[in-house]
């Protein structure tokens, strides 16, 4: 592998961050601590407790997650469609620098900045609630599975991407209430029977379910489940990816 020509992506994308500190990471952290403040004051109130376990705790897990998929898919797609919206992806493809050099780059730093900004969130969580880690382990492989995964997805989408308005299709109207619905403030216990089986057709759910139970021990779905559903998503992403390889499929368009 070339190490250079990933050092190279990598860095590079990093300090598009840098240069954007206050819409990458200022940004989702107030976006975030106004959830808490909200929903602390509005839910929080007739809800005090859920499964043993304050609601502005409970929600935390989720709270991470929703930023944690927003902005690995953002980055991830952005990555990759601004180069092709430039032009300057065939000064990439020109170089000798293979595929997986050039998808390891991008998706590393895409991943590197979710997992950045969900650090900082957790670490903001615990100026407004007792947050508490029983499975630090789980937490951070869950953690970890999940930026990767879902900043290959973005990658997917900004090669797919032929304009800004499909860029955003799927991380503005898709993803946010597959988040919201998928049990970030709530534990799909609280629904009607019907509505809690309609949950389980929800992918979003199994991750932010796996996520929390390494947090409290607490979990719509099994955790195994949830760790099995995230890796079979790992795999389609990386079986499309090696597609669009092969094809060259919008690569250079």
């Amino acid at each position: 592998m070339n190490v250079e020509a990933v050092k190279s992506i990598y860095f590079f994308e990093m300090a598009r961050t840098r240069r954007t500190l206050l819409q990458s990471v200022i940004s989702p952290v107030i976006s975030t601590s106004l959830y808490f403040i909200v929903f602390g004051a509005a839910v929080g109130s007739r809800i005090q407790e859920v499964e043993g376990v304050s609601y502005g705790a409970f929600i935390t897990p989720g709270l991470i997650m929703l930023t944690l998929l927003g902005q690995c898919i953002g980055n991830g797609s952005f990555g990759i469609y601004f180069p092709k919206f430039t032009g300057t992806i065939y000064e990439i493809l020109s170089a000798p620098v293979a595929m997986t050099e050039i998808l390891v780059g991008y998706v590393g730093a895409a991943a590197t900045k979710g997992m950045l900004i969900g650090f900082i969130i957790l670490l903001t969580a615990n100026l407004f609630v007792d947050v508490r880690i029983e499975h630090p382990f789980m937490m951070i492989l869950f953690f970890l599975l999940t930026a990767i995964t879902f900043s290959l997805f973005g990658f997917i989408i900004g090669i797919w991407a032929t304009n800004f308005e499909q860029l955003n299709l799927i991380p503005m109207l898709v993803v946010p209430p597959l988040t919201f619905l998928g049990g970030s403030f709530y534990s799909i216990d609280m629904l009607p029977p019907f509505w809690q089986t309609v949950s389980h057709f929800n992918p979003v759910l199994y991750l932010i379910s796996g996520f929390r139970w390494s947090f409290y021990e607490i979990a719509d779905v099994n955790p195994v489940i949830s760790l099995a559903m995230i890796t079979v998503f790992l795999v389609i992403c990386l079986g499309t990816l090696a597609w669009i390889f092969k094809t060259g499929y919008r690569l250079r368009n």
